[in-house]
């Protein structure tokens, strides 16, 4: 697509790009400038800017601009914002949010639309992101393994991945099944749909078929062909589709912070 006020500058040939010339915390961004956001989204499926200082409230409206906020069904808020889950990292601790590959909240039954993530400090060196495009691991699978996979359903459980940060017998956590390949409600493309997190089988195949194929499937989206890696700055921000992307936080800065918070748009049930 063609843009009139944002410069657009991708990263690689098939995911990414970094956006300037918008300030994110304006009152009123412009339906001219909200346009084309979505529509770089759209077509980068992962989305980064530079400098920007958001606050609670310009974090929130920034994230209502494209939809309903969801509350994380994991984690709880911050104090007065539940819709905003901290990141944070330091020296003391024994893990960190997002080590392995996932799609944020695939466990719901309406997994969200997007996630805008601002880090306001980071290490001197490492904690970057990357970002795994499910169109291309789609795309890259051969016609008798998307004719395959093409009517399965799979199981998206949170309570494995709660349960072990957080232990609590009487607390239970989403649990559903979508489709294991998805059409995106926007772009009519198709993605793959399972992740390491929180897919736990096929429903359509015995256990040992279910973990072959996923295993494999696992495998594939790490590929880093289908990938972009963001080296955050301070002040940094990224906004994916959750519908067609995964994500994967290294963590290789420790002792040191990194820190910044996240909003979850709202999205809608997958379907073939």
């Amino acid at each position: 697509m063609g843009y009139e006020v944002l410069e657009v500058r991708p990263m690689t040939k098939r995911i990414g790009a970094e956006i300037f010339g918008v300030d994110l915390a304006a009152p009123a961004l412009g339906n001219q400038v909200l346009s084309e956001l979505h529509g770089a989204l759209m077509e980068h499926q992962v989305i980064f800017f530079r400098d920007q200082e958001l606050d609670h409230e310009s974090h929130k409206r920034l994230g209502r601009a494209f939809g309903p906020l969801a509350i994380h069904s994991g984690v709880a808020g911050i104090p007065d914002h539940p819709e905003i889950v901290a990141i944070h990292a330091d020296e003391n601790s024994k893990f960190v949010a997002g080590e392995d590959w996932h799609s944020d909240l695939s466990c719901n039954e309406e997994p969200p639309m997007g996630s805008i993530l601002y880090m306001h400090t980071v290490p001197e060196d490492g904690g970057d992101t990357l970002f795994s495009s499910m169109y291309a691991a789609y795309d890259a699978l051969s016609p008798a393994m998307k004719t395959f996979l093409e009517p399965l359903t799979a199981v998206h459980d949170g309570n494995h991945v709660y349960q072990a940060l957080f232990p609590d017998p009487s607390k239970s956590y989403p649990c559903n099944s979508h489709p294991v390949i998805r059409t995106h409600p926007v772009t009519g493309r198709k993605a793959l749909f399972v992740n390491g997190s929180y897919t736990t089988r096929i429903n359509e195949l015995g256990k040992k078929e279910s973990n072959a194929v996923l295993g494999f499937l696992f495998d594939h989206v790490k590929n880093p062909n289908f990938q972009v890696r963001f080296r955050w700055r301070k002040n940094s921000v990224a906004f994916w589709d959750n519908r067609c992307t995964q994500h994967f936080a290294v963590w290789d800065y420790f002792p040191e912070t990194r820190s910044g918070f996240r909003v979850t748009v709202a999205g809608d049930k997958p379907f073939r």
